[in-house]
């Protein structure tokens, strides 16, 4: 790497000069600051090492000077012990690290080494913002149906403002995709933006979880914590499941929203965020305040601009698309593409589990078969009889006693759940206690 070294003090520059190309760096001396700016206009140096005190223009001034032509250059000084407050102000202002006098070679050597494995982080960090917002890119999505059309449409102009939103749509329509495309298109793209799957976390967890707290405020809290609000601060927070709150968390999410600050758990000093907020559900929150079981004041403050996504069956067309990239996905040098017979079967049937539930027997597919051609053979049993079984209702016009669809939504939620009954509820809308009573009654509790 090429370095650039500016001191007025010829020795020390001879000894550092000696020092720095012992471990393999490319060294160009200037003894002034105008002399050093003067080399940087002449050729770029990834790496500048300069003294704070010169004759004509400081380290400082030279500091702003090259980040003028180079914000990528690692900037380090050095400083006399009674000058350390001045190099503290030029990290401040854009110095990567500085050096007191004295100081050995070893210290020299790491602080660069640890220099330039942070701006590698950064720079790679940078890169990976790029790529997902590229990925996230609303033009990369698949959208073939009008439904889908309006969403999209909806959610990029959403993505300029600085509204909270509020996604609604069945478990696995993508409420995630759109919350991450507001985000990496917004204002915010290269803040955090930090996801909270709410019903994943124990109730007794999730105000800690959510807002953070300090050590000894309760059994278990063995140190301080952030919360992930505080995480988030400049960015995006997204409430996966919302409509799973309990009522002493809405209060608190209701203050966050109004007043722009929180408490951590045992603090009482208030903490300000600048926090933008999405959330999604797949449950009814209106009526849910209708039975007062959701804050009617925190559904109006999260909902100023709602997003309904259609849940699968309602986008048909949209599959063949959807089938395509997650192929690609998953087998991306190898070319597997799906007959018509089977795309048929696929179309017809009705998804309760959505596209989370289209991309599992996709992938099923691929992983047993083995073969670059998927028919109707390689559908999974269950989805084979559940389609035809639906195709022939919906020609014959034959309807199903409504005790057997019960058990039939019952059993298909249980299987999408992996039979955990708390899941399975959430499919179906209802209490657990109301599952469990409807499993005794159908005889489906092993």
């Amino acid at each position: 790497m090429k370095a650039l070294l500016v001191d007025d003090d010829i020795n020390l520059t001879k000894v550092l000069s000696y020092q720095l190309k012992q471990s393999g760096y490319s060294v160009s001396v200037a003894h002034s600051g105008k002399e050093g700016l003067k080399l940087f206009k002449e050729q770029i140096f990834p790496l500048v090492i300069s003294d704070i005190q010169m004759p004509d223009i400081n380290g400082i001034q030279l500091l702003e000077e090259i980040r003028k032509i180079d914000r990528d250059a690692i900037f380090i000084l050095i400083t006399a012990f009674g000058s350390i407050d001045q190099a503290v102000r030029a990290c401040e202002l854009g110095a990567d690290d500085y050096l007191t006098k004295p100081f050995s070679r070893e210290q020299l050597i790491f602080t660069i080494e640890k220099a330039v494995k942070i701006h590698r982080l950064e720079n790679e960090n940078l890169l990976l913002k790029q790529e997902l917002g590229q990925h996230f890119n609303f033009d990369n999505l698949i959208v073939q149906s009008p439904a889908m059309e309006k969403v999209v449409q909806v959610a990029s102009r959403l993505a300029q403002s600085d509204s909270n939103v509020l996604i609604l749509g069945e478990s696995g329509t993508g409420k995630n995709l759109i919350a991450k495309a507001i985000h990496y298109n917004s204002r915010r793209k290269d803040k955090p933006l930090i996801t909270v799957n709410c019903p994943s976390i124990p109730d007794q967890l999730l105000e800690s979880e959510l807002f953070g707290h300090v050590k000894g405020s309760y059994t278990g809290a063995i140190s301080d914590r952030r919360g992930k609000f505080e995480l988030a601060d400049g960015g995006t927070i997204f409430l996966d499941e919302i409509g799973d709150l309990k009522p002493e968390l809405q209060a608190k999410l209701l203050r966050v929203i109004q007043e722009k600050e929180f408490e951590r758990i045992g603090e009482n000093k208030p903490i300000k965020v600048d926090v933008r907020i999405i959330s999604a559900t797949n449950r009814d929150l209106k009526k849910l305040v209708e039975e007062n079981r959701f804050r009617e004041d925190l559904y109006y403050r999260l909902s100023v601009v709602p997003i309904v996504i259609p849940p699968l069956r309602e986008r048909t067309e949209e599959i063949p698309a959807l089938i395509d990239m997650m192929l690609k996905k998953l087998a991306p040098d190898r070319k597997i593409r799906i007959t018509p017979r089977a795309l048929s079967r696929l179309q017809t049937y009705h998804w309760p589990g959505n596209v989370r539930e289209l991309e599992n027997i996709i992938e099923q597919m691929v992983v047993l078969s083995g073969k670059d051609v998927l028919d109707e053979e390689d559908l999974p049993e269950s989805l084979r009889q559940s389609a035809s079984a639906d195709a022939e209702r919906w020609d014959s016009g034959e309807i199903l006693p409504l005790r057997q669809l019960e058990k039939q939504a019952i059993e298909r939620a249980l299987q999408m759940a992996d039979g955990n009954q708390s899941q399975a509820a959430r499919l179906l809308e209802i209490p657990r206690h109301v599952l469990i009573y409807k499993m005794k009654k159908f005889d489906l509790l092993k």
